[in-house]
């Protein structure tokens, strides 16, 4: 299977050389097409600073990240906004913007900032809401929306570019329990019927044990991937799970709480 993108011996963290911080170095992982991937990990681990720099937003320290055939400084902005969408957690300043324009958006990779949107750009918006079942919010102001609302609204913007590949920093959070399950089962069958590539952070972590292809494992000390059976059959799941009182059963893929 042809990796979509792979990172190759990557250092992440802040600064250049002098103040210099480094959250991990020596990452080696790979995203497949028409897989869904959940990236998971402790409280602090460095999930949104991995996230943000395979993303180009900020700086990598060491090492290579490969987008197809091209390592991803040498695109443009331009470029990477066809290619890969992105919903990171930094609130939007869209007070006043409908949820509709805010979604549209997501097409300015192909219309131009101030561009117009031809009657194919509008249903594709539409279907993104639609997608994330916000559609009956189209015409509300994005400044008024709840959290989870507003989380949706941005997961719409990045459908709405149609790139092939979509990152997105904890896409569940502040969503009903109903709502958890049907985000990730919508994305992941944006994966397995539409050929997109998707990697989410997430603190669900049953959920994603469940519902994922592949996960990222992130420690302090690495970052380990792999198919999800794969991962809970070779007893690393349990080593990153199991805690005092929880444990990890690989044959129903769930955590128990257990007395002690």
């Amino acid at each position: 299977m042809k990796d979509i993108l792979r990172l190759s011996d990557l250092t992440i963290g802040y600064g250049k050389t002098t103040n210099r911080r480094v959250v991990m170095q020596g990452i080696e992982a790979a995203l497949h097409p028409g897989r869904l991937t959940c990236l998971i990990g402790d409280n602090g681990v460095g999930k949104s600073t991995l996230l943000r720099t395979i993303s180009a937003f900020q700086p990598k320290l060491g090492g290579e990240i490969m987008l197809g055939e091209r390592e991803i400084d040498s695109f443009t902005r331009q470029e990477l906004a066809r290619l890969i969408g992105v919903v990171l957690t930094e609130r939007p300043q869209v007070q006043n913007l409908t949820v509709f324009q805010m979604a549209a958006m997501g097409r300015s990779p192909y219309t131009g900032f101030f561009g117009r949107l031809s009657d194919d750009d509008r249903r594709i918006v539409g279907e993104s809401l639609r997608m994330v079942g916000i559609e009956h919010l189209a015409g509300r102001m994005a400044g008024t929306l709840s959290d989870g609302e507003r989380q949706k609204m941005m997961t719409a913007k990045a459908l709405a570019q149609q790139t092939s590949v979509v990152f997105l920093d904890e896409p569940t959070a502040f969503l009903d329990y109903g709502s958890k399950v049907e985000t990730l089962q919508m994305l992941r069958s944006l994966c397995h019927d539409n050929g997109k590539t998707i990697l989410l952070s997430t603190h669900d972590l049953e959920l994603a044990l469940q519902i994922a292809d592949d996960l990222w494992v992130m420690t302090h000390e690495r970052l380990i991937t792999g198919p999800t059976a794969a991962l809970a059959a070779d007893g690393t799941l349990s080593r990153f799970i199991d805690k005092r009182g929880i444990r990890f059963d690989p044959t129903t893929m769930t955590i128990r709480v257990v007395a002690e």
